[in-house]
């Protein structure tokens, strides 16, 4: 329900120099000003989280929107209300918000104005600017003076460097705020005052991503990443910015049961979307990764007819829905990584028949999964995309991973007068050509979980077929890294990136010494029972068993849970955690084809260090009876020598009950509460 409400003070250049929003609760306050130049500040249960800090821009032939602007206009509005994701992490998102709408001019020029518009909810807030064309529509913004004046001292931040050449696969670092001089987004912190804040983006849509770059210190600024000309964005008919977003909680496990940035995007603009299928899927994948296979033709060509039909028997036979084949068509052989001029996305090698497998799997009831490479030269892939598609929906492929491996600053494009343009994963430019591709593969009904991507800014809720990304160090780290993903990588994530949207993180890894165990050679730097306790903890509706069949066969017990565990929710919650630290997740199956509806089930991962986590089990329905299957690191279970040891077993609990989690160094929990009742 909407309810406008104009403020009285909404009169041409009202007197008043301050205006505030205010969340549902009451807990978060949003205030603007146009004393001096427009700026606003943020607090959270009265203490400070974003002072003082600037709004406005630069133009490349326009005068700045920055100083001499007064509050012109004011309107608030409220809304309460619910919507359903047709798949995710929550079937029913709540939008209960407070918005503000408040309109800077320039008392002697009423052309030059904009309105910032403000959503306070109870998890965080979003705003953004709103700039009509006029008659001057062609804008090309050079610099967004938008700041995050972070409050206070000693705030503990989580972040990755930005604009560097490995896009955002680094490991995150945990340091005081201070040392983060340029960041990507999500940029999560411990205040010193003890509120939680994470800065992000909402809706990114036709405009450059935002990066944080520390100017002063404690003072945030945003950097846009720029075309290869220089300039941020490039408009027409004036522009709408993503939200700058704010979650904000008074302990680290309210950012992660957040669904701010899903309610600051636009609803379904794809209508009837039942052909998008969460799922598990295996692959020809891992084998190249640790180089018992490769991409390229030869001996030891890993997509092969002969391979892929073994690959599928095994996913039929095992409940997964999927096999995904990286490596079947012309363009792998040599250096792939440079092989962006010649990758064909509609010819497959000879020993790779795409009619012969796409029967057998509809025979044996398991479906291709696409793969689409296009090493950075997004021109040579769009030149075929719509014929690839076609190829694929003509042989029953409905899901598709692309990838887009190139340095930072070096995505291949070719402008209109055939000069080649290297431009940034997260640029204007790239923002709509990921975009272009979701929306193309709406039409022939496949859904696309992107690799090597631009980051998550919850466009899944208006385009259901995003059904996953990459966007941050993944599994593979693991096997060629050097170093690998640390210890605290993943417990990083899911205070980090995991709250930008789901992540193909690609978990499962059943055997850790392909290169010998210790602490001192690529492969995973975890357990076995953490490796089961990542399908809960890391979101995703699709989620890949990684490791190759052998391993999963040669530890069937272990392997039980991969089969159980879906990947659509019902509901989700983090139950505990600390940041960067540890972290348990309790979510419920959601009842759709096979699966009932009723288990829940639980993930809990630990970094470098042993924890004992006392969970208590509210969260099962009161009154029903549980076999909890209990998935847990031995007594003597540690990731460095003896990763294998863990402790599987069963024991009847009720929502009464409390369990002690016992997590080794690097280790986890999983669990699975099969409902008897």
């Amino acid at each position: 329900m909407r309810v406008f409400i104009p403020l009285l003070l909404a009169s041409p250049l009202a007197l008043a120099k301050t205006v505030s929003v205010s969340s549902p609760d009451g807990q978060i306050q949003f205030s603007l000003s146009d004393e001096g130049a427009p700026s606003y500040q943020v607090t959270f249960a009265g203490k400070p989280v974003i002072n003082s800090s600037k709004l406005g821009f630069y133009f490349k032939n326009e005068a700045p929107l920055r100083d001499d602007l007064v509050i012109s206009n004011t309107q608030i509005q409220s809304v309460d209300q619910s919507w359903q994701q047709p798949w995710g992490e929550q079937r029913l998102i709540r939008d209960n918000h407070n918005e503000l709408a408040v309109t800077f001019s320039d008392e002697n020029d009423a052309s030059r104005s904009y309105t910032v518009r403000v959503r306070a909810f109870n998890d965080g807030l979003g705003f953004r600017y709103e700039l009509e064309g006029k008659e001057r529509p062609d804008y090309q913004i050079t610099d967004e003076l938008t700041e995050f004046a972070l409050a206070g001292q000693n705030n503990e931040a989580l972040w990755i460097p930005a604009r560097g050449w490995n896009r955002y696969e680094y490991v995150y670092k945990r340091t005081d705020a201070s040392e983060a001089a340029h960041v990507h987004t999500p940029f999560t912190l411990k205040m010193g005052n003890g509120v939680h804040i994470s800065i992000h983006e909402a809706a990114l849509v036709d405009y450059a991503g935002m990066t944080l770059n520390q100017r002063r210190p404690g003072i945030f600024k945003a950097d846009l990443t720029p075309w290869s000309d220089g300039i941020a964005v490039k408009t027409e008919n004036g522009f709408t910015t993503p939200w700058r977003t704010i979650q904000i909680a008074d302990k680290a496990t309210g950012l992660l049961n957040s669904h701010l940035i899903l309610n600051l995007n636009e609803p379904n603009k794809l209508g009837d979307v039942s052909w998008v299928k969460p799922g598990k899927y295996v692959g020809i994948w891992w084998g190249m990764h640790i180089n018992e296979n490769t991409w390229g033709s030869g001996e030891k060509h890993g997509a092969t007819t002969e391979n892929t039909i073994e690959y599928l028997d095994f996913a039929a036979k095992y409940g997964f829905d999927g096999v995904l084949v990286e490596g079947w068509n012309e363009g792998w052989d040599g250096d792939w990584f440079f092989n962006g001029d010649v990758f064909s996305f509609t010819k497959s090698y000879d020993d790779f028949d795409l009619a012969a497998i796409a029967k057998h799997g509809k025979k044996v009831g398991a479906k291709l999964i696409g793969h689409h490479e296009t090493s950075g030269n997004v021109s040579n892939y769009r030149n075929q995309m719509e014929d690839a598609f076609k190829l694929y929906q003509k042989h029953g492929v409905s899901q598709i991973k692309t990838g887009y491996v190139a340095d930072g600053g070096n995505i291949k494009r070719i402008d209109e007068q055939g000069i080649a343009r290297y431009e940034w994963h997260d640029g204007q430019f790239m923002a709509n050509e990921y975009l272009y591709n979701i929306e193309l593969a709406a039409k022939y009904q496949l859904s696309i979980n992107t690799h090597e991507p631009i980051k998550d800014t919850g466009l899944r809720r208006t385009y259901p077929n995003w059904i996953t990304r990459e966007g941050s160090r993944g599994q593979e780290f693991n096997a060629w890294g050097t170093p690998p993903n640390p210890p605290a990588h993943t417990p990083m994530l899911a205070y980090t990136r995991m709250l930008a949207g789901p992540m193909d993180f690609t978990p499962g890894i059943f055997d850790m010494g392909f290169n010998g165990l210790g602490a001192d050679t690529n492969r995973p730097q975890t357990t076995l029972a953490k490796q089961l306790a990542l399908y809960v903890v890391l979101y995703s509706p699709v989620q890949m068993a990684a490791d190759l069949p052998r391993n999963y066969l040669a530890k069937p017990d272990a392997f039980q849970f991969i089969q159980d565990v879906p990947t659509d929710w019902e509901l989700s919650q983090a139950i505990a955690g600390e940041m960067g630290e540890y972290v348990v997740f309790a979510r419920k199956e959601r009842k759709r084809d096979h699966y009932s509806g009723q288990d829940w089930y639980l993930g809990a991962i630990t970094d470098g260090e042993a924890r004992k986590v006392d969970i208590k089990l509210d969260f099962l329905e009161p009154g029903k009876r549980f076999e909890a299957q209990i998935y847990a690191d031995g007594e003597d279970a540690e990731w460095v020598n003896n990763p294998y040891s863990m402790a599987i077993s069963k024991q009847m609990v009720t929502s009464k009950d409390q369990l002690t989690l016992k997590l080794a160094p690097s280790g986890g929990t999983a669990i699975r509460f099969k409902a008897l009742d």
